[in-house]
């Protein structure tokens, strides 16, 4: 047989979208050649799939081959089909048997060795698997109910109707050893991990010694976390602390305008540590968005929320996410997690501006001449900055170097659309002596009394509405968050007197719904309305 097909995956815009490997072997003057849209990592594999053969001891074809990655439109990316090539090869040229390829896929980087390299993509890979499985036993099953009787030409190819009454065979998914753990997480996949291309050759050829053994999915939630850090190291900012839980009780992003050492950055990166536990779904999405990055998934990140913090110089295409093909950013990486930008009025403003639509819409949508992607971006963001360019403007010591002028230009640096997008804006004032020197006598409340309050106030939030008070729309926050008549009134005032827009208003009444979560309360009081207003703190737009 000339012509060998195998399955893989690209990691395109972190879907893992599915690649079918064509390897046809021609006779005519010997070259090797691979066509579909590959990068230059893949152009690179025919060096490497010709080492790795010849050392492994089997006989590379001096044929003509063509080496097909379709679909055709698709950009391949990373060393990954070099396994399916090596393989598509060695059935094509009958060393391996062609049919032992069927119903399976297989993706890693070959070294010259013949031994198997870690890739990163292994969690998304397997979320792909699973999902085109799933999707593919409810069309079967669709089609069972419509009452189809599948023949020789149907979508499901030659055989009998299978018995939706017993469960199909899970989609099997070869990866290289090092790999495999993390692929393995995923449910509804058999996942094996070969050391190298002849124990992966032996076993598909069903030699009797050379068979591989599923790898078991690594028990995590048994392992303890690693320490976070916690709310009872900041020392004072008695307002601000509680101005942290109610923005992780809601979801709420929350900017904190302070001197510096007044403790932003530590409450910020208290945060996750108040959020409530990733459930499985949460948990899958997040490390299938790590795993198709550039940065990789570990399963020691299994369950823990995201905590990403770029630097003030990072660009747009760093941020949001950019290049071509699409790449997710930062935002996309904290997913279920905490954006944290430090130094707020640092960033380029065209940068800061990107952020508007992702942080309502909790998406963000990439657009190249060639390709769209669609990126989840339901992060919570936490920002500080300093109220001047000196950053000690409003100190009682005076020691503020910056004219007005110099100190509005650096507040101009934020539009007023992005500022009306968060939720919670505060001031922290600079800590008193008195106060540190009270920080052993008089320690804060640990994280893991907030965070129960916190998961109660959640809880409230799913049961009534199936989601934080954060992502509630117009109409839902109409009919869920109604304050009381004294509420209402002195709600309507502040909004008549600080000039409010209609987006900050219904952020205010969503803060103050959050409140009284926090407090059990049914609706929220005029108290509660007094809190959320004061958290509303006015950087006036340019």
């Amino acid at each position: 047989m000339s012509l060998a097909v195998v399955r893989s995956r690209a990691p395109a815009a972190g879907r893992a979208p599915d690649v079918t490997v064509e390897v046809h072997l021609a006779n005519g003057l010997p070259s090797f050649s691979i066509v579909g849209l590959p990068d230059l990592e893949v152009r690179e594999s025919r060096e490497r799939v010709r080492a790795a053969l010849q050392n492994c001891g089997f006989e590379f074809p001096v044929r003509r081959i063509t080496v097909n990655l379709a679909p055709a439109d698709l950009p391949k990316e990373s060393g990954r089909f070099d396994l399916p090539i090596a393989l598509g090869i060695l059935a094509a040229n009958g060393q391996i048997p062609a049919d032992a390829l069927a119903g399976r896929e297989f993706a890693g980087e070959l070294s010259l060795t013949g031994a198997l390299r870690p890739m990163r993509g292994a969690f998304a890979m397997a979320c792909g698997v699973a999902r085109d499985s799933q999707a593919a036993d409810r069309d079967a099953d669709s089609g069972l109910r419509a009452g189809i009787t599948p023949d020789s030409g149907s979508a499901w190819g030659v055989g009998p109707v299978p018995d939706t009454g017993s469960a199909s065979r899970p989609p099997e998914l070869y990866l290289p050893l090092a790999s495999a753990a993390e692929a393995a997480l995923v449910p509804g996949v058999t996942v094996f991990g070969a050391p190298d291309l002849p124990a992966l050759c032996a076993h598909l050829a069903g030699a009797p010694d050379g068979r591989l053994a599923p790898v078991d999915a690594p028990c995590l939630d048994g392992l303890p976390m690693p320490a976070a850090p916690d709310l009872a190291d900041v020392v004072g900012q008695r307002g601000a602390r509680r101005a942290l839980e109610v923005a992780a009780a809601g979801g709420h992003h929350m900017l904190m305008v302070g001197p510096p050492g007044a403790g932003k950055s530590m409450l910020a990166a208290r945060l996750p540590g108040l959020l409530p536990p990733m459930t499985d779904d949460e948990a899958l999405s997040s490390a299938a968005l790590l795993s198709a990055s550039r940065l990789g998934f570990s399963p020691a990140q299994w369950r823990r929320r995201p905590f990403r913090s770029p630097h003030h110089s990072s660009s747009a295409a760093a941020l949001v996410g950019g290049r071509n093909p699409p790449q997710p950013g930062e935002i996309t990486l904290a997913h279920l997690g905490v954006l944290f930008l430090d130094e707020l009025p640092e960033f380029d403003r065209h940068v800061l501006e990107m952020l508007r639509e992702p942080l309502e819409a909790g998406r963000i949508t990439i657009s190249r001449a060639a390709q769209q992607a669609d990126f989840p971006a339901a992060c919570q963001l936490i920002a500080a900055m300093n109220p001047c360019p000196c950053g000690w403007l409003g100190d009682p010591s005076g020691r503020c170097r910056c004219t007005p002028e110099v100190a509005a230009r650096y507040l101009r640096k934020l539009s007023g659309p992005l500022l009306d997008r968060i939720d919670i804006q505060i001031e922290l004032p600079a800590l008193s002596p008195a106060e540190l020197a009270a920080r052993l006598s008089t320690p804060g409340e640990p994280s893991a009394a907030v965070a129960a309050r916190v998961a109660q106030a959640r809880a409230r939030q799913l049961d009534r509405q199936g989601k934080t008070n954060h992502m509630l729309s117009g109409r839902e926050t109409d009919d869920l968050c109604r304050p009381t008549d004294e509420g209402e009134r002195l709600l309507r005032e502040a909004g008549e007197r600080f000039g409010w827009s209609a987006r900050a208003y219904y952020r205010v009444l969503k803060v103050a719904r959050t409140i009284a979560d926090l407090n059990g309360d049914p609706l929220p009081t005029a108290a509660q309305i007094a809190e959320a207003i004061r958290y509303r703190r006015a950087l006036a737009p340019p």
